[in-house]
């Protein structure tokens, strides 16, 4: 079966789910995708934007 990007829902989403739909397409715990994006938004420069802009483009999860 193939796997999709897609935002999560239910316990895996804290916010939009971006973050917890990455670490299920990655097959990796949510938390360590979410400190991840953490530490790349305060030290690496990365934008907040970027993670907008996934929320707003990357398809909801399927129910």
């Amino acid at each position: 079966m193939m796997k999709h990007l897609c935002r999560t829902s239910g316990p895996d989403a804290m916010l939009c789910g971006v973050c917890g739909g990455i670490a299920r397409y990655l097959n990796v715990d949510p938390t360590l995708v979410r400190l991840a994006t953490v530490l790349l938004v305060a030290f690496a420069g990365l934008s907040l934007w970027v993670y907008i802009i996934a929320a707003l483009i990357m398809p909801r999860e399927n129910a």
